[in-house]
């Protein structure tokens, strides 16, 4: 049969292309670029090599879906069964070019009326048959020259033909005669598996394209972790997608788009699941069905193997990791010579693979899981009792799989002590979340006895703690709050857990908190415990409530700290109370770290120590202690990966992106911080401010509509269920994006908010970013006696504590206030002020903002000073990525009259952006209109069109829609 390109191109009968589950090429675009360069140029040869499903067929669409003109398109198949067809794909390609050859009537050699006879739709404008020789080698050899001379009769033709792999003998040596001395017009394309070729040459023989012929080779591989979320996100329509669902399914697919489509097909919610996190990626993943297509391929081979390459194939299965073909006869129970017979003819068969040397498994989980379910359960329980007996003689003992084929075979008692041992084990490595899903299992059988309950749901609880996985074992703890076979001394602890896991998931702060008081009631034998959570109830950084209502929890955290004899617990108690009264400006803490112990005993009491220096980085970074943040997480994040403390070393990490932010090391900054949303989107403490980071950087862009998705998630609007500061920080920046776009309504209403939650608390250490903008939009808003009233509250809050960053903070407000008033001596002595603390910080974002302020100041004193420190800002923040701030420079150096000279001198870009159009490509890339980029870079709408028709040229590209697809680096 044959097919054409698209509707420009000519056509040769044939249908409609299918469209496939993405709308999208992935992983392919190398591929595709070489092919679309290949083909044109005839004489040409392409072959495109790669497993099933990766691909191949893909590829060709996208060719073809392209503007081939002139060229004829010819598609022919070969097929999997039925009678031997001789040249069939060839031939079946050639069928419809009846219409073609009316029209053209070309002269052909006597030679070419062999075809007739193969292709009755075209012979009547064919040349009679010649009469036949007798000799099968010279009728073979006569038709593919009348093929070839057909071939080359019709004009530019590109020749297809798939799945060449299934191809007859005739049609490749046809093929290689083609493609060994092709038409000057012909070009050939050809798809194959490698693996399912006889003897491994597609064209039965060894092939090199002669001089003069274009060529290439495509070998399509499986895609990668971020090459399947592209693909997912493009099939399901959806934006994000976490890296732990890509991750779970590469793993469970191999990458292979076929099984990925089916594997996604399969799914019940696919739009819901692809935001999950790695535990619930797993388990969503794993209850999917076989899609029947694979299961059907699968069965196909297994089909034609021997009865001992079967069994040992489904031995590989009820093992399901790769393992040595030792084991595999083990479990099989075949004996060594027959092991290697059979292991070669399930490896030939393409049912197992070596997975690296000497260890032998299947392509993807789903093909392992095609062939377990071919198994009867006896023969199931069989295997597994099998494996269970192999592996107790492996060291060391694995197991997590002595676990499962315990499980499996039906052992409870087996399962339930490899099961926690292994659970232990994963404890001591520092994983957690292995550690979390093993107990968890346990803990949904119900016929565990309770006093294995107890000490189960508390080892969960305290790894779960440790951990990053949160929300399933929250959901298991609620569970056994209820659980009968739960003892009422182990309630309180696991209470206290639940409260602990719900206090960092988004909306769970006050239910959190409520079960810790609960908790702590239940926890009269066990102080130490009811000590970890009072020293939760005092962290005064979570909620509305007030910090007076802290300090009764504060207090009591002290004491218990001065009285325990345990240097884990005290370490603990510690990282709680310190991070808390330097979180609100204590000036007593900083004093105090030097008592802090450089060195501990265990590893429970790292672990610890851990928390103590990441509790205290972040309360640092808060307060503007940066270079003490910086020693304090470089330890901290240490001793975490040291102990295996995942959720420490998780919120030392954001930690680390707040002062990379504050300090203006924004270099790979957005890329950092959003790779930590992917991976900490289901804790709140740390997503909140993930997202504070990713706002204010795209504020600094200019970028609107970004900025104001992210900041809405700091918990800006729900401040009694949001990290305090990281909410009043959000407040902020919504509203200096709203008086960005001279909204000054919107941003007064931002501001108000903020400012209430920042009374309501009484934390003023936590006014470091509102105060700036609250005095801007008071005063946009004519509201200036608030603006007052704003900046004596501030000074008189924070006049005792220890807080540099709110101090600049404080004399830049006091500055606004009196730039307004028209007192611009006062307004410069307060700006250098704050410059100069910023400066020590150091915090250089915001000290050029204040500098820009002092720079406007002095324009009108001393035009030339206040031009050149424009222009030196404009640099400034060009240099860090502050798109919008540059252009605000610019704007104000142009309306005083000047302009920021070339550092290199005026030149010519040539086919390069020049920095201008780099800005202006980026904004027309995030899908900005003229009017919005114009506002955003303080131009023209007129200059920005030029500016845009100049980017398009340059990237060779014709629409902005192609441009959003662009690399702008």
């Amino acid at each position: 049969m044959t097919r054409a390109a698209k509707p420009g191109a000519r056509r040769s009968g044939g249908s409609a292309l299918m469209r496939t589950s993405s709308p999208v090429l992935v992983g392919r675009n190398d591929q595709l670029a070489a092919l679309r360069s290949t083909v044109p140029a005839q004489p040409a040869v392409v072959m495109i090599e790669g497993e099933a499903g990766v691909g191949k067929s893909r590829l060709v669409r996208e060719l073809l879906a392209t503007d081939l003109d002139p060229l004829l398109v010819l598609m022919g198949y070969c097929q999997p069964v039925g009678e031997p067809f001789p040249y069939g794909a060839v031939l079946e390609a050639l069928r419809g070019t009846s219409d073609l050859l009316a029209r053209r009537r070309p002269k052909l050699s006597p030679v070419a009326g062999v075809v007739g006879p193969l292709l009755p739709e075209i012979a009547e404008f064919l040349p009679d048959p010649p009469v036949s020789t007798g000799d099968p080698r010279t009728e073979r050899h006569r038709v593919f020259r009348a093929l070839r001379e057909l071939l080359g009769a019709l004009g530019p033709v590109l020749l297809v033909v798939e799945d060449l792999h299934w191809a007859d003998s005739g049609s490749r040596q046809l093929l290689r005669f083609l493609m060994g001395d092709p038409p000057p017009t012909l070009s050939i394309v050809v798809t194959y598996r490698r693996e399912d070729v006889p003897g491994g040459m597609p064209l039965g023989t060894a092939y090199r394209p002669p001089a003069g012929i274009a060529s290439v080779v495509l070998r399509l591989s499986p895609l990668d972790v971020e090459e399947v979320r592209t693909l997912t996100a493009a099939i399901l329509g959806e934006d994000v997608v976490s890296l732990e669902f890509a991750t779970k399914l590469r793993e469970r697919t191999a990458g292979i788009p076929f099984v990925v489509e089916e594997t996604l097909r399969a799914l019940r919610n696919p739009a819901g699941a692809v935001h999950a996190d790695s535990t619930a990626a797993r388990r969503l993943l794993e209850t999917v069905e076989v899609p029947v297509l694979l299961r059907d391929a699968m069965a196909e081979r297994l089909a034609a193997l021997p009865v001992t390459a079967t069994r040992l194939a489904q031995a590989a299965a009820v093992l399901g990791v790769p393992a040595p073909a030792e084991l595999l006869g083990e479990v099989a129970a075949l004996g060594d010579q027959r092991v290697r017979a059979a292991l070669t003819h399930a490896l030939d068969g393409q049912v197992l693979h070596e997975v690296d040397a000497g260890r032998y498994g299947f392509r993807h989980a789903l093909a392992q899981q095609a062939v377990y379910d071919t198994l009867s359960g006896p023969d199931r329980q069989q295997l597994h009792d099998r494996a269970i007996d192999a592996l107790r003689l492996v060291d060391p003992l694995p197991l997590v799989q002595l676990a499962e084929h315990s499980h499996r075979a039906g052992r409870t008692a087996a399962w339930l002590g490899y099961g926690e041992a292994a659970a232990d084990h994963a404890t001591e490595i520092g994983d957690a979340g292995a550690a979390t899903s093993l107990l968890r299992a346990l803990l949904a059988e119900p016929s565990v006895p309770a006093a294995d309950v107890d000490r189960l749901a508390v080892k969960l609880g305290q790894v779960a703690h440790l951990g990053i996985d949160q929300i399933d074992p929250t959901t298991t703890l609620d569970r056994l709050l209820v659980d009968r076979r739960l003892s009422t001394s182990a309630r309180g602890e696991v209470r206290l857990y639940r409260g602990l896991l719900l206090i960092r998931q988004a909306g769970g702060a006050e239910e959190g908190r409520s079960e810790i008081e609960m908790a702590i009631a239940d926890l009269s034998e066990r102080p130490d415990l009811a000590a970890k959570g009072t020293s939760v109830l005092a962290q005064p950084f979570t909620g509305m409530i007030p910090l007076a209502e802290f300090g009764v929890w504060l207090d009591r955290t002290t004491r218990d700290r001065q009285f325990t004899a345990d240097p884990e617990l005290r370490l603990s108690l510690l990282a709680n109370e310190l991070g808390s009264r330097l979180h609100i400006g204590d000036p007593a803490v900083i004093p105090a770290l030097e008592t802090l112990p450089n060195t501990v005993d265990t590893l429970g009491e790292q672990r610890q120590l851990a928390r103590v220096h990441c509790n205290l980085a972040d309360a640092c970074t808060s307060s503007g202690h940066f270079r003490l943040a910086d020693d304090l997480l470089r330890s901290g994040l240490r001793h975490a990966a040291e102990s295996g403390a995942p959720f420490v070393a998780s919120t030392g990490r954001v930690t680390r992106a707040r002062l990379d932010w504050l300090t203006g090391d924004w270099d790979g900054l957005v890329d950092r911080s959003l790779r930590l949303l992917d991976e900490y989107r289901d804790l709140f403490p740390n997503s909140s401010e993930l997202c504070l980071i990713l706002g204010s950087l795209a504020m600094a862009r200019g970028e609107w509509g970004e900025a104001t998705s992210y900041l809405t998630e700091t918990g800006a609007f729900t401040p009694e269920e949001a990290i305090t500061p990281v909410a009043i920080a959000g407040c902020a920046a919504l509203a200096l994006t709203a008086l960005a776009q001279d909204d000054v309504v919107r941003a007064c209403v931002d501001v108000d908010r903020g400012v209430h939650i920042l009374r309501a608390k009484g934390v003023w250490a936590w006014a470091p970013e509102l105060g700036p903008a609250a005095v801007a939009t008071f005063l946009a808003a004519g509201r200036e006696l608030d603006a007052e009233t704003f900046v004596e509250s501030m000074a008189e809050g924070i006049a005792a504590l220890d807080v540099p960053l709110s101090a600049a903070a404080l004399a830049q407000c006091r500055g606004r206030l009196s730039e307004a008033r028209g007192d611009i001596d006062a307004a410069l002595v307060h700006y250098r002020d704050s410059i100069a603390r910023y400066e020590r910080l150091p915090a250089p974002y915001y000290a050029a903002l204040v500098t820009e302020r002092e720079a406007v100041c002095t324009l009108n004193r001393d035009a030339d000073k206040g031009a050149e420190a424009l222009s030196t800002l404009i640099d400034t923040f060009d240099t860090m990525g502050a798109t919008r701030d540059a252009a605000r420079c610019r704007h104000l150096l142009r309306n005083a009259g000047g302009a920021k000279p070339s550092r290199r001198g005026r030149r010519g870009y040539g086919n390069d952006l020049s920095p201008r159009e780099q800005e202006v490509a980026r904004l027309l890339a995030a899908g900005h209109t003229n009017r919005e980029i114009a506002e955003v870079l303080f131009l023209s709408s007129r200059t920005v069109e030029q500016h845009a028709a100049r980017v398009l040229r340059k990237l060779g590209v014709t629409s902005r829609a192609e441009l959003q697809g662009e690399d702008l680096g």
